[in-house]
């Protein structure tokens, strides 16, 4: 079996598929050919689910031992069992906690990060990877070796699940893999990240371009100048029917959202605890040899979440021969607290590239079913479109 680069960076598609050759990735049934993406790795929903009293971190004892208990009323987190191979309905507002199928063995030159699934994101799941001895969430210390537990909260919908579904994603990082500021600059002079959403489709001008420790992208507040609509975001109702993670493309959107239009102000009010679909004001790209993750920005103050989901693999926002250039960034948005005023055109969140170790062999929407590819403001996969 070839061996990795030796050099820093995120692994690609191929050595992820030479981690499950060589069994540090391990499942059963065994890793499907779909799970495996351009930078990450999809992981999978395990046989049963345990609804806990509350969210914890296993920093001291070991995941197993606080679930296997003779008499769950004398546990002090586990209210009950669930079995998921036939599809179970996760209650929004509940915790729930699953063993993956996945396992990993990792080397101590490998660690590994996790994150959402842009559909789970959009519809305001939350998820967390939780990991033995761990003082932390998502974040998989090099040379662990053990089971992976994802802990699952549905904020705005209940959800009916079944054993083999993936509600997230981990990425495998060998040394430093962030790209500088500088860096930044120089890759878009060369091939542009972001562009202009309007029908210019221009290169957004260095003057516009915004580097600290990732590049800062703005939210969209007018919408399309182009259709009636001018429908700018969309806001979860609080009281619907349970979504099947199962149906593509089945529900009526109508019986799930609310939709938002522009303001004569170009502002939006949100409110403390309302769930949020918009987009960004730019369209990004990521070329071949790099990966990037949203990360979110906020004023000191924390009252605000801006998304839940934010990989972006290599390839995205270009499209099967680089036609495509950038694709809107669709944002989660959670206010807490208070109610958080935001304009058209407002810093909103941050976008953090990474080096790719190789460039991968297969790229975001080529053949891998992607979803996303030419988004604008989208909702997930399962409405109507």
């Amino acid at each position: 079996m070839k061996t990795a680069s030796p050099h820093a960076g995120i692994l690609p598609y191929q050595d992820i598929k030479r981690l499950i050759a060589a069994r540090t990735i391990e499942a059963s049934p065994p890793i499907e050919a779909r799970q495996i993406q351009p930078a990450s790795l999809d992981l999978r929903l395990g046989r049963k689910a345990y609804r806990l009293i509350s969210s914890f971190l296993p920093e001291l004892s070991t995941i197993s031992s606080r679930l296997n208990v003779l008499d769950f009323y004398q546990s002090d987190l586990v209210m009950y069992e669930m079995d998921l191979t036939g599809g179970a309905i996760l209650e929004k507002g509940h915790v729930y906690l699953v063993p993956l199928l996945e396992t990993l063995k990792l080397p101590k030159t490998i660690r590994a990060r996790a994150n959402p699934k842009s559909t789970t994101g959009r519809l305001d799941v939350f998820t967390r990877i939780v990991t033995d001895l761990n003082a932390g969430f998502d974040e998989i210390r090099a040379g662990y070796q053990g089971p992976l537990f994802l802990e699952v909260v549905p904020r705005s919908f209940a959800i009916k699940v079944r054993t083999g579904q993936s509600l997230n994603q981990i990425r495998f990082v060998r040394g430093e893999a962030t790209v500088t500021d500088t860096m930044l600059r120089t890759l878009h002079r060369r091939t542009p990240l972001l562009y202009h959403n309007d029908p210019s489709r221009k290169a957004v001008g260095s003057r516009d371009f915004r580097a600290e420790h990732g590049l800062f992208l703005r939210i969209d507040l007018k919408g399309d100048d182009r259709t009636d609509s001018r429908v700018i975001g969309y806001r979860a109702k609080k009281n619907s029917h349970v979504i099947d993670l199962a149906k593509v493309g089945h529900y009526a959107a109508g019986d799930f959202w609310e939709p938002l239009h522009r303001h004569r102000h170009d502002s939006l009010l949100l409110e403390p605890e309302e769930f949020y679909i918009l987009a960004s004001k730019e369209r990004i790209r990521v070329p071949a040899g790099y990966a990037a993750e949203m990360v979110a920005y906020e004023a000191a103050c924390g009252e605000l979440r801006t998304h839940y989901a934010g990989f972006f693999d290599p390839g995205f926002g270009y499209g099967a021969r680089g036609e495509i250039k950038g694709t809107q960034v669709v944002l989660e948005v959670r206010p807490h607290d208070v109610p958080f005023l935001i304009h058209d055109g407002q810093t909103f969140f941050k976008v953090v590239y990474d080096r790719m170790q190789d460039a991968p062999e297969q790229l975001y929407g080529v053949g891998l079913g992607s979803s996303y590819q030419q988004q604008a403001l989208t909702l997930s996969k399962h409405f109507k479109a």
